[in-house]
């Protein structure tokens, strides 16, 4: 078994109150768990409402495909228009 996290800061240029902030970090958060088998928690900067730390979390048998997620995942942050991606980290268990 093989576990991976990709821990991402992002900010949010177009946001004006944390309203705004949910509404993109929920989106963004809806797409993603919803067409790839991955679990997503917003895990700092939750006050802010400018930036926000996510950790998108998937386990399965071979490392491999657990790649294929995280790079799948850190495609789609990078090109998401209303976030700027500040910061990506990965990490293999």
């Amino acid at each position: 078994m093989r576990i991976g996290v990709l821990h991402v800061s992002v900010s949010i240029p177009a946001s004006h109150s944390l309203k705004d902030k949910r509404s993109v970090i929920r989106s963004l958060k809806d797409r993603i768990t919803n067409t790839m088998n991955v679990s997503v928690a917003e895990v700092g900067k939750q006050d802010y409402w400018k930036s926000a730390d996510l950790a998108f979390v998937t386990v399965a048998a071979r490392g491999d495909v657990v790649e294929k997620r995280l790079s799948e995942i850190r495609k789609r942050l990078l090109a998401n228009p209303h976030v700027v991606t500040l910061d990506i980290e990965t990490e293999l268990l």
